[in-house]
């Protein structure tokens, strides 16, 4: 049997081929089993290199992973390898995750879905989860209703979220007037209904979002405390 120069240079490329589906696929190996290091920096390195490579076999061990990392850095940066990758391949995970029994593995989910920003997963901002008695859970449902609304729907969204007007502390108070502010005007008869709402907090919040909506540049807590006052005394006005 006589080899020519042809078949030579065909059996080089296989080679090399083959190297180089051994070298991705090590590669591939190596990532996943990064991301489950119990160092975070290794941890970190390992999603910083899913982002900067992205492949599919690694989106369901991101997804796997933001349920149950426990530092705050490495979450985000599983969050922006997933913004990496084809949403094709990550709406399922995430849109099955929003579900999850896991408080973290709901907010995560959400915080991402609202950095992919497709507004496919719109159905899966329930009310329930708008109104989750997790806040950072609830927090994460408010920022990413408000990237996902599909137009025309804000004054909706607006009503609903106006149900969680004064629960929380300042920071989930504050990131609730965030997004309503971020609705724009049509979240005024909304809030102006809360003003008469029975709980103070409730009232006092609208009123402090309300000031919000007109002047962004206000501070919060300038602005709840000017509403506390009000409130305050339009109570002692009725009890008078």
């Amino acid at each position: 049997m006589t080899i020519t120069r042809q078949d030579t240079d065909r059996q080089d490329t296989d080679r090399q081929d083959t190297d180089r589906q051994d070298t991705g696929a090590d590669a591939v190996r190596a990532v996943l089993r990064g991301l489950e290091d119990g160092r975070s920096s290794v941890r970190l390195r390992a999603a910083l290199e899913a982002g900067t490579t992205p492949d599919p076999r690694f989106v369901d061990k991101l997804v796997e992973r933001c349920a149950i990392e426990p530092e705050f850095f490495v979450r985000d940066m599983l969050t922006w390898a997933l913004t990496r990758h084809p949403v094709s391949m990550t709406l399922p995970g995430l849109l099955r995750e929003v579900r999850s029994e896991r408080t973290q593995a709901r907010s995560q989910a959400l915080h991402t879905l609202s950095k992919v920003g497709d507004r496919r997963a719109w159905p899966a901002i329930t009310r329930a989860l708008l109104s989750d008695a997790d806040d950072e859970v609830a927090r994460s449902a408010w920022r990413a209703a408000v990237v996902l609304v599909p137009e025309g729907e804000e004054a909706a969204l607006a009503v609903v979220l106006a149900t969680q007007l004064g629960r929380g502390g300042r920071e989930t108070q504050l990131s609730l007037s965030r997004a309503l502010v971020a609705l724009g005007e049509v979240i005024a008869p909304a809030l102006l209904a809360a003003t008469t709402a029975p709980d103070p907090g409730a009232r006092a919040h609208a009123l402090a979002t309300q000031r919000l909506l007109r002047d962004p540049d206000t501070g919060f807590e300038s602005a709840i405390e000017e509403a506390k006052r009000i409130v305050a005394l339009d109570g002692w006005g009725q009890e008078g």
